[in-house]
């Protein structure tokens, strides 16, 4: 799950890693009552500092998506729908931001990226293509 986690992005570790188990509950990958990866666990599988899951999991804890059990674990919380909704549309705008960003670097206008986006769809592409797991 944590396998886009990029220790040379600008974006700081914990956030990301906050972000992806958002993008989970969101889509619902993750529900209620799933248990997370143990701080301790998730660190050195990410070869972070344990603190920053411990601030991912505090963020996620303080936003209502998860509940820290001192000595139980990380788990899932219930998500209302419209919260999950929200953030669903947040993700989406973060995701067109980016493409913006990277259509603006090589200096494609926006509606060349949008008639790209909608001959993929129209063709049926999936939302997961080969080249995203490599």
């Amino acid at each position: 799950m944590f396998h886009d986690v990029d220790p040379r992005s600008p974006t700081p570790l914990y956030a990301q890693i906050a972000r992806r188990v958002r993008m989970a509950v969101a889509s619902g990958e993750l529900v209620e009552g799933d248990s997370l990866p143990s701080v301790r666990q998730l660190a050195r599988t990410l070869r972070v500092n344990p603190a920053t899951v411990v601030q991912a999991y505090r963020e996620l804890e303080m936003d209502g998506f998860v509940e820290m059990r001192h000595g139980a674990g990380t788990f899932v919380q219930a998500v209302s729908a419209p919260v999950r909704e929200e953030e669903r549309q947040r993700l989406a705008r973060d995701i067109a931001r980016q493409a913006l960003a990277s259509a603006a670097r090589l200096r494609l206008p926006a509606s060349e990226l949008i008639d790209a986006l909608r001959s993929l769809t129209d063709e049926g592409v999936p939302a997961s293509t080969s080249s995203e797991s490599s």
